[in-house]
């Protein structure tokens, strides 16, 4: 089916304040932030609490000279730089003067093993990699196996000061040791080691390189692999640039130059650089950073008052830790006027307690790396459906095909495979031509991998991941059903459902759960409830109480992990 003919229900759905298509304007966001320098060289840019507040003109001139020593030390245009950073400046810092250099950012975990980083860096042929003296010690024994030419490596001292004693008692020891320092053997045997601090007050000469906007690859943001290989999405500097701006049409109750962005998700997953990094940049306001891992709310709390925090970012399980935190009946939530929640599904009873809590409407966005990463969202103004992402955001495309044959469109109200068309959409897979080929098809199509349906007036909905569903006695089940149902229950704060192999049946449902402060369950009391809302070929054969559960460092469930565990049904 042409695309002009493809059922576009949204458009008649779509509130006033959030127009179908928009106007962009076409430079990258470090032409953005350069706007900001040079008409306001002392606003706000960053944040750290009990630490440094970075203005914009100090922070581009930093990035101007980092870029320069980069340029120094041979990188040139296309090249492939790696970031290995949590949320401080020296990533902010670090990734637009790799861009400004012409080369390419390779976002990179630093909750990845060795292994991981040997195979992310030689795929991406990476020349560099910028990083922290507390993770020296595993990148240099990684340059040692791969061809990266030389590091990078600031101290957190550099922007936080005397906030070493206190870091290391609120960051895990396997990310940040507050006993890593520099390593000195190490930067002894591997000379082509350098010292942040160094790249940012040189004199070298910057060389203009000219990039082409809406070809040049930016940034290559690595899929999580869990269903195979890891691929290294491609995304253009007009990708990013196009999407930041689609995304503040949905936020655009959000007032620019007011309050200020809770940066609690990391930058280097696509959803903390779009929604954070460059959303603040687009808005003008600065971000406050967390670089806690795992978060304090209590503090986060605290921020929302003192900053006057207006937009944040977050994963359900944060909005969950926001409103069952003990503060938060005490905490002045007036200059909040929405969060946007991605990366899992956002439970209808938990959007419905956020608010209730903060008198913020929580929105909905939905996205994938190749997607940079917005494809669909809600709005503060859109009453909360249950289940549905909203709409398809401005200037995109959404439609259903049959799984099995990409030709075969699916009518509205059925469920397929998602698929998206829009100017954010990826250029494809980094040295992948198949598997790009695979899901980026001739006519500028996405397949998402992802089942869900289209309603009558628009909403968009997904169901699951294809690879989540569990098949019970031939029988399809979709775990965001059982999840649903569960969040439903009083007792219950966070749920997860998976299927294990059973060994007469081929799978069978499982359930972890967390129990609310003060609640109490039991087994038999969540089958019974389950039975209540589901056929009984969805019924959980197996629930196992946790004090918390797996979650990737964006605090998205992990349902691979809990399935990987070995467990087995009774009967």
């Amino acid at each position: 089916m042409s695309d002009d003919k493809i059922p576009k229900p949204w458009l008649a759905s779509l509130p006033e304040k959030r127009p179908a298509s928009i106007e962009y304007e076409e430079k990258s966001m470090y032409e953005f932030l350069l706007d900001r320098a040079e008409n306001d060289p002392l606003g706000e840019f960053m944040i750290l609490p009990k630490g440094k507040i970075l203005h914009y003109g100090e922070t581009v001139d930093q990035i101007k000279k980092m870029s320069a020593h980069l340029q120094h030390l041979g990188v040139v245009k296309g090249d492939r730089v790696a970031l290995l950073l949590p949320n401080t400046p020296h990533y902010v810092i670090g990734h637009f003067a790799i861009l400004l250099a012409g080369a390419i950012v390779v976002q990179a975990n630093p909750l990845y093993t060795e292994h991981e980083l040997i195979h992310q860096m030689k795929d991406s042929g990476a020349k560099a990699i910028i990083s922290l003296t507390m993770f020296q010690e595993k990148v240099v024994r990684v340059m040692g196996q791969t061809d990266l030419e030389f590091a990078v490596f600031g101290q957190i001292q550099t922007y936080l000061g005397g906030l070493v004693k206190f870091l290391g008692k609120l960051l895990k020891k396997s990310i940040f040791d507050p006993k890593s320092r520099t390593y000195d053997a190490a930067f002894a045997n591997h000379p082509n080691t350098y010292f942040f601090d160094s790249f940012i007050v040189n004199d070298y000469p910057l060389n203009k390189v000219e990039v082409d906007f809406a070809n040049d690859v930016a940034i290559l943001q690595y899929t999580g692999g869990t269903t195979g290989v890891s691929k290294g999405a491609m995304l253009t500097n007009r990708n990013l640039s196009v999407n930041t701006q689609q995304a503040r049409s949905i936020i655009h109750i959000v007032p620019d130059d007011e309050g200020a962005l809770l940066t609690v998700l990391p930058m280097f997953h696509i959803f903390g650089l779009t929604a954070c990094l460059y959303t603040s940049i687009k808005l003008g306001i600065p971000m406050v950073l967390n670089i806690a891992s795992p978060p304090n709310f209590t503090d986060i709390l605290s921020w929302v008052e003192k900053y006057k925090i207006s937009f944040f970012p977050a994963v359900p399980a944060m909005l969950t830790a926001i409103y069952s935190n003990p503060n938060a009946s005490s905490t002045d939530f007036t200059s909040l006027k929405t969060v946007i929640s991605g990366g899992a599904p956002l439970a209808l009873s938990v959007a419905k307690q956020f608010l209730e809590v903060t008198g913020a409407p929580p929105s909905e966005a939905y996205g994938l790396s190749e997607t940079s990463p917005l494809a669909c969202g809600s709005s503060p103004e859109i009453p909360i459906v249950d289940g549905s992402i909203g709409f398809p955001a401005a200037d995109t495309m959404a439609k259903i095909v049959d799984p099995e044959d990409y030709n075969k469109d699916i009518a509205i109200g059925e469920v397929g495979e998602v698929c998206i068309k829009g100017p954010q959409v990826m250029k494809g897979y980094w040295n992948m031509d198949e598997e790009t080929n695979d899901v980026l098809k001739a006519d500028g199509w996405f397949r998402t991998g992802d089942i869900g349906r289209i309603d009558e007036k628009g909403y968009c909905y997904i169901v699951d991941r294809m690879k989540d569903i569990i098949i019970v006695s031939g029988y399809n089940v979709v775990p965001r059903e059982i999840e649903e149902v569960l969040y439903k229950h009083p007792a219950v704060l966070e749920a997860a459902a998976a299927g294990l192999t059973h060994p007469k049946k081929g799978e069978m449902v499982a359930v972890w759960i967390v129990v609310k402060e003060g609640e109490s369950t039991t087994e038999e009391e969540i089958i019974k409830y389950c039975k209540e809302f589901l056929a009984p070929y969805k019924i959980p054969k197996l629930v196992t109480f946790r004090d918390e559960l797996p979650k990737s460092m964006v605090g998205k469930i992990l349902r691979k992990k809990l399935r990987d565990e070995k467990i087995e049904f009774k009967d």
